[in-house]
């Protein structure tokens, strides 16, 4: 099993070299966020990740989640675990100070959380959907209801979930059946069932506060009838103090391609006590805050699988040997060359450290958006930040997962027939991360929210504050001889993304189908352009640095070198992914469906 080792440095690198946190902190009165203490909470963060959370990886993969009438326990080492994680603050570090948080940016929690995502995908679950359940109540609950979970929620003694789907009904929520009755005291009794709830039950904390869509009788049909709960698993009163249990209960747990070690239920609601959250009828726009924040949730997974995909195959391709170099023998004391000498092995190998640091890049800076988004006393800022977030959540959601996913399974390959084996831990990694390809809506679900709802529905106006900021930058850089192989591509690239957005928003209305048949590989051009701006910003960087005559000369060249294989190697994968939107839908939607019979 490789073990994994937090990247400090590259965090560092791109939180304070490129992004400037210290600068950004100050700035949104974050004044506790000094960089002395950003780099003891990394360091901290890094010790628990590499000495608690990880060695708990491949056992609790082995061991599973048991189900016993209705009651999940975790596997051995994760309640112990998840105590010390909750002594240690850690759930507190970003929340509200008025209910017992810390406090700090948003985006620094970001970076523990990769760490914690890495070590062990499956932990960092239990703790990850809190999160959203806390900024939902936070942005929609009424004071009362605040009072009543948040602190808990917050202290991490209690945890959250999300609960949507249905088993007839998957991203098509309008569809769903569960029902609310109100109450004479202005509750609710919600009845019906809900699948692959990610955290649903287990033994971690002494509560788990679901938040809920469900149709109130009389609603109407479809999306604009849904309403949103808060539905405990244990009652409380309005202190947040445990009353009895309440009518939810857990009817199974699924097993799974991977993550076993975290419980995906099915969760029964017969009656059960909720509250109501917001406005009657308008539960699918509160439940976006939770949805928005899953999702770059979900785009850190992808980052976390793919440094810990490369960690992995990196060690073992330094050790293990086969075949000789084909430029000659580079361990000619040896009976082969270490496989890293083989240009396949680093094709694979700088695929997922491109993917992984410039994935960092792009999630941190999107945390910093949220950042602002939170604290910044600037409208015209706030609203900017806002935009960029809805345009680059859904590509970072679904590129870096697609991504992610890749990345592991050139670790698969890298070990060759090791890869294949439990105990070398590659296909674990590689099980445990296509869920994230899944998770708060697929690839092609985001593919359609970016391309039709975000960029068409808005006529175009969605990308313009992120494109003025690429533009500057090439503008900045247009002089700068040493960045021109970065900087030539990312205006080429861009120049080629505004006439696909400007077609496609033409073949759509005479074919709506051209949008559907185009979102995918939209999504993923999108994708590697926004990459390539991040990596040409890392590459401006690490040239500044050694301009400079900076001490760490090593790890700024690697940075060089890898941004040169990422525009060389990866980006023109983009221009494929443009011919299959020239090339339009016809070839795709021309089989009658018995066509497609065997």
């Amino acid at each position: 099993m490789p073990e994994y080792k937090a990247p400090q440095r590259d965090i560092k690198f791109v939180m304070q070299e490129l992004l400037d946190c210290e600068k950004h902190y100050q700035k949104l009165g974050y004044e506790d966020a000094s960089l002395d203490m950003v780099d003891a909470i990394l360091a901290e963060a890094g010790k628990f990740s590499e000495q608690v959370v990880a060695p708990l990886n491949k056992s609790g993969d082995e061991e599973g989640c048991h189900w016993n009438d209705g009651e999940v326990t975790t596997p051995k080492g994760f309640k112990e675990a998840y105590q010390q994680y909750v002594e240690g603050g850690w759930p507190t570090l970003s929340q509200n100070v008025e209910f017992g948080g810390q406090g700090l940016p948003h985006s620094l929690n970001t970076a523990i959380t990769e760490m914690f995502s890495s070590a062990n995908h499956s932990f960092a679950m239990y703790p990850g959907l809190s999160h959203g359940a806390l900024a939902t109540i936070e942005a929609h609950g009424t004071d009362e209801q605040k009072q009543m979970f948040m602190p808990k929620l917050v202290e991490g003694t209690w945890t959250g979930t999300m609960c949507l789907t249905e088993p007839h009904c998957g991203t098509d929520l309008g569809l769903l059946r569960t029902k609310a009755e109100p109450n004479e005291d202005g509750s609710y009794s919600l009845t019906g069932t809900k699948i692959f709830i990610s955290a649903g039950e287990h033994d971690l904390s002494d509560n788990i506060v679901h938040i809920v869509i469900a149709r109130i009788p009389g609603s109407p049909a479809g999306t604009r009838g849904i309403s949103l709960f808060i539905v405990p698993k244990f009652n409380v009163t309005e202190n947040g103090e445990i009353i009895d249990r309440n009518a939810v209960s857990c009817g199974s747990i699924e097993h799974k391609m991977g993550i076993n070690a975290n419980a995906t239920c099915v969760i029964n609601f017969d009656g059960a006590k909720g509250y109501l959250i917001g406005e009657v009828n308008r539960g699918l726009n509160c439940m976006f805050t939770f949805m928005n924040a899953a999702r770059l949730g979900v785009a850190y997974e992808g980052v976390a699988a793919a440094e810990a995909a490369f960690q992995g195959a990196l060690a073992y391709a330094k050790d293990r040997l086969q075949m000789r170099s084909l430029s000659g023998a580079k361990n000619p004391d040896g009976p082969a060359d270490p496989i890293i000498v083989h240009p396949d092995v680093r094709r694979m190998l700088l695929t997922q450290k491109s993917i992984a640091e410039g994935g960092r890049a792009l999630v941190s800076y999107l945390a910093q958006l949220v950042d602002i988004v939170h604290a910044s006393k600037d409208e015209k800022e706030k609203a900017s930040a806002n935009s960029k977030l809805a345009l680059l959540t859904p590509i970072a959601k679904a590129f870096l997962t697609e991504l992610g996913f890749e990345c592991t399974s050139h670790g698969v390959q890298v070990y060759g027939g090791h890869g294949f084996i439990k105990e070398w831990g590659m296909e674990q990694l590689m099980r445990d991360t296509k869920i994230s390809c899944l998770y708060e809506g697929t690839t092609g679900v985001q593919a359609l929210d970016l391309l039709a709802r975000k960029i068409l529905g808005s006529k175009g106006e969605i990308l313009k504050p992120f494109g003025a900021e690429v533009t500057a930058f090439c503008v900045e850089n247009a002089g700068n001889e040493a960045m021109q192989e970065f900087i030539q591509p990312i205006m080429n690239f861009g120049r080629d993304w505004q006439k696909m957005t400007e077609t496609l928003g033409m073949k759509a209305m005479q074919n709506p189908d051209e949008i559907g048949a185009a979102s995918v590989d939209y999504l993923m051009y999108s994708g590697y352009l926004t990459l390539a701006y991040f990596w040409a910003k890392m590459a401006k960087v690490a040239q500044e640095k050694l301009a400079a005559g900076d001490t760490d000369k090593a790890f700024y060249e690697a940075k060089i070198k890898t941004a040169r294989f990422y525009f060389q190697r990866m980006l023109p994968r983009a221009q494929g992914h443009a011919a299959c939107v020239d090339n339009g839908a016809d070839a795709m939607m021309a089989h009658d469906v018995d066509e497609f019979e065997f």
